[in-house]
């Protein structure tokens, strides 16, 4: 049985990081869920710490135990490469560094399936790009998920909507049990809640593609 812990999450008014801290502050062994965000959270909870923080400048952050990050946007969104570079490695890595030093052993990140550092295509190669580096700063436990495409809206989010996303999800839906389990789409709850249910007991690297996703973060009967 894992003992009480304290956990950080970088990422929370995301699709997958919403529902993540919704499962982390449900969780009865986690004591304290302290949220970095650029902007106040829609949630209010007895165990819930909000730090509105600048990613480029973090200041020095919490003891915790466990670091979660799921800080993501599209090149759309941002603007352009260097800007989609800063949110989805820079700011994730920065979090990272900083949770070291407050004491994280084990951190759980949201990547993508197909990410590769030496990716001729920029989405896959930022994200594995942030994979190599969290590999080198010496946690305890890394848990690396790569979800394929996700079959949930953002409308709840207020976020723009992504016209690719409503186009593929219907697509992938029916193709689902015949693509390869790395490629599989999967709800962002699927992807949340096998974070949050791998992370504390991790050793080592452990790497989830979607099938395995969906297989641990399936909810209990």
């Amino acid at each position: 049985m894992h003992t009480q812990r304290t956990v950080l999450l970088a990422g929370a008014t995301g699709l997958v990081g919403g529902l993540m801290i919704e499962a982390l502050l449900a969780d009865p062994q986690v004591t304290t869920v302290h949220a970095l965000s650029r902007r106040a959270l829609r949630i209010s909870h007895p165990k819930l710490r909000v730090h509105l923080v600048d990613f480029q400048t973090l200041p020095a952050l919490p003891q915790v135990d466990e670091v979660y990050l799921a800080l993501g946007t599209t090149i759309k969104v941002a603007g352009s490469q260097a800007a989609f570079r800063a949110v989805d490695l820079d700011a994730n890595l920065a979090v990272a560094v900083a949770a070291v030093a407050a004491g994280a052993r084990r951190v759980g990140v949201v990547s993508a399936a197909g990410a590769d550092s030496t990716s001729s295509v920029f989405y896959n190669r930022t994200k594995g790009k942030l994979e190599d580096a969290l590999k080198t700063l010496g946690f305890e436990g890394l848990v690396i998920a790569r979800p394929s495409l996700l079959l949930d809206t953002r409308e709840h989010l207020n976020q723009p909507a992504r016209l690719g996303e409503r186009i593929a999800i219907p697509v992938a839906k029916l193709l689902a049990p015949i693509l390869p389990g790395t490629y599989r789409p999967v709800h962002a709850r699927a992807v949340a809640l096998a974070l949050v249910r791998s992370v504390p007991a991790t050793q080592g690297i452990v790497e989830l593609p979607s099938d395995a996703l969906i297989r641990l973060g399936t909810p209990a009967p």
